[in-house]
């Protein structure tokens, strides 16, 4: 179950400039931006370091109240930190330019939509922004519209795109994803359904897929870029299951076939094989691992690992160092190794959960519905950290960019900086 590397021999100028290549990547990675939902490629992964396991209230370098309520994660380049909120019924929603050092607002833009419903564990900005350090692209939606809006770094609209209504039962949930001169928004939903790629600089349509329709998706989908494939736009859907398109093209590569219930979590992609659940009720009900390599339908061929029990069903998965681990909204907490397909623990973490666990520097952080930050290690030896209280319900997951942490709860955002 490893990724295919191809075999190569390098020559000594070679070696030199991959090592060159290698300490600007080990470099770049001591101050990485996280400029969408889970970070860089969506795998929830950060080479960071310095963060504790334990802190108090004094040491946060700062603390912030957002105006109404989200459960969007902030997304950061450079200096500006762009996060979501709503106040209402929906009617108002914000997205916020912060700077990441000091909290001050640096702008905000406000979009105006209808009252609307939404899920008790949902709110009206749970779509987390996504940023190229050049723009920054966010998603609204009630009944009647779906909007995708592009402002520049000053705040100024540059483009909007209405996609239509959007009917599902929970809200909406997905977030937006840049790919080179791209910006895709997934749209599964129980009205007309579709993939579409928008030229990230003008808002023009450049490739539009249209999808199967059954109950709304809350996936981010992810970029992989497989040895012997190239490039795939991973999707999931419970009408689709997990599909592969080109991005470039939206011409679709392969599908599982579709999955027996919603999906929530997004997929990740690890140790050459993308993983994705569906479920409902709180409870993951099936997981497929897929080899990516296949084309047309795959459920027979390509799914090389398979789970039904103790699954998630809204946090997504991690994979890390050859282990798959599965954070449940209950709290039971599997850990896979990979080369085997044995679980090596499944252990319990008290608390519900709503977000989706981030790994830094080979720790666990995921935030529980009350508030709490859980923490374990990522290792095929379970080992568990006290909880840090931050008072206020959350169902947002952690952020870490440019030696910084961001917890963000239901009505407040904090900053925790890095120990040097």
């Amino acid at each position: 179950m490893k990724p295919l590397l191809p075999s190569r021999a390098f020559s000594p100028a070679l070696k030199l400039t991959v090592a060159l290549a290698f300490c600007l990547l080990l470099t770049t990675a001591q101050a990485e931006n996280w400029p969408r939902f889970r970070g860089i490629d969506g795998s929830g992964i950060s080479s960071e370091k310095g963060f504790p396991q334990s802190w108090t209230e004094k040491d946060y370098a700062w603390h912030k109240e957002l105006p109404g309520l989200g459960h969007s994660s902030p997304s950061i380049w450079g200096d500006n930190l762009f996060v979501t909120s709503a106040l209402g019924e929906g009617e108002t929603r914000y997205l916020y330019c912060l700077d990441p050092k000091t909290g001050a607002e640096k702008w905000k833009a406000e979009t105006k939509l209808k009252k609307s419903h939404k899920h008790r564990k949902g709110s009206w900005a749970s779509s987390t922004p996504a940023t190229d350090g050049e723009h920054v692209y966010v998603e609204f939606a009630d009944e009647e519209t779906y909007l995708l809006i592009c402002y520049d770094l000053k705040g100024n609209k540059i483009w909007e795109r209405n996609l239509g209504s959007f009917t599902s039962q929970h809200g909406h949930g997905s977030s937006p994803m840049i790919y080179k001169n791209l910006v895709i928004a997934t749209n599964d939903q129980q009205g007309p359904s579709s993939v579409t790629a928008f030229n990230k600089l003008t808002g023009e349509t450049v490739w539009k897929a249209d999808r199967a329709v059954r109950r709304t998706s809350y996936a981010t989908p992810i970029i992989i870029d497989h040895p012997n494939t190239g490039p795939q736009l991973i999707c999931v859907s419970g009408a689709t299951g997990i599909s592969s398109l080109d991005p470039e093209t939206g011409k679709v590569n392969w599908t599982t076939g579709e999955f027996p219930m919603r999906t929530v979590s997004s997929p990740v992609y690890g140790e050459g094989l993308i993983f994705a659940t569906c479920g409902g009720g709180g409870r993951g009900k099936l997981l497929y691992g897929v080899d990516p390599t296949g084309s047309g339908n795959v459920k027979e061929t390509h799914i090389k690992y398979e789970r039904s029990t103790k699954l998630p069903y809204v946090p997504t998965p991690v994979v890390y160092e050859g282990h798959l681990y599965l954070w449940g909204d209950s709290g039971v907490v599997s850990c896979v190794d990979l080369t085997t397909q044995n679980n090596v623990w499944t252990e319990r973490v008290d608390g519900g959960y709503s977000s989706s666990p981030v790994c830094i520097n080979g720790v666990l952080y995921c935030m529980t519905e009350n508030g709490d930050v859980a923490m374990i290690d990522a290792s095929p030896k379970f080992k568990s950290y006290e909880k840090i209280s931050l008072g206020d319900p959350s169902h947002a997951t952690v952020v870490v960019a440019n030696g910084q942490m961001f917890l963000r709860t239901f009505k407040h955002l904090y900053c925790l900086n890095a120990k040097k």
